[in-house]
């Protein structure tokens, strides 16, 4: 008998340590959907929930910035594909496939910024042609002119840290495009 209360004893000893590591392990008592144990628990969806209710919300001005950058990256790159293949230039070419290189790159880390924050972003729109090389070389100076002037106001006033971060680094390669293209746009006739 002694025996027997002592086995009890060992079982319910060892019940209480499996029950309270299991409730260790998920501290809302819930466990995953039966027959599936990488469905979420209670437990991850409420810190999931709770993530999403602390993250800072994006003010007006930056998701604006967000959109005006997204579709002006877009836009560079498309009229740069357009400019690499058809220009008579080749300081217009070379001009054409920097802007494909740079904007593409920026255009990425802006969906990864616009993602994380919950921006949804334009599609690209297909450009048409331009009448010549200095007329895309124009178009260039003016654009890079009203872009650097957008970066560098997010670049200072925004109130996203990251998204400041981003507009003053892309404000610089912004800077170094726009001193390019009026370099072009002087030698063209």
């Amino acid at each position: 008998m002694k025996n027997k209360s002592i086995i009890i004893s060992i079982a319910t000893l060892a019940c209480v340590a499996i029950a309270g590591s299991a409730s260790a392990l998920n501290p809302f008592g819930k466990t995953p959907v039966a027959g599936n144990p990488n469905a979420p628990t209670d437990a991850s969806k409420r810190t999931a929930q709770t993530a999403k209710a602390g993250a800072k919300q994006l003010s007006a001005q930056d998701k604006n910035f967000i959109t005006n950058a997204a579709k002006g990256g877009m836009m560079e790159v498309e009229m740069g594909k357009m400019a690499a293949q058809n220009a008579q230039s080749a300081d217009v070419k070379k001009f054409g496939n920097r802007m494909v290189a740079d904007h593409s790159k920026a255009n990425n880390e802006l969906m990864a910024l616009a993602k994380e924050e919950g921006v949804s972003l334009p599609a690209a729109k297909s450009m048409g042609k331009w009448k010549s090389d200095k007329d895309y070389m124009d178009q260039m100076v003016k654009d890079h002119e009203k872009d650097l002037a957008e970066f560098q106001k997010e670049a200072k006033d925004g109130s996203d840290a990251d998204l400041k971060k981003f507009a003053d680094k892309t404000a610089k390669i912004v800077s170094q495009h726009l001193q390019m293209a009026k370099e072009i746009q002087g030698k063209l006739k």
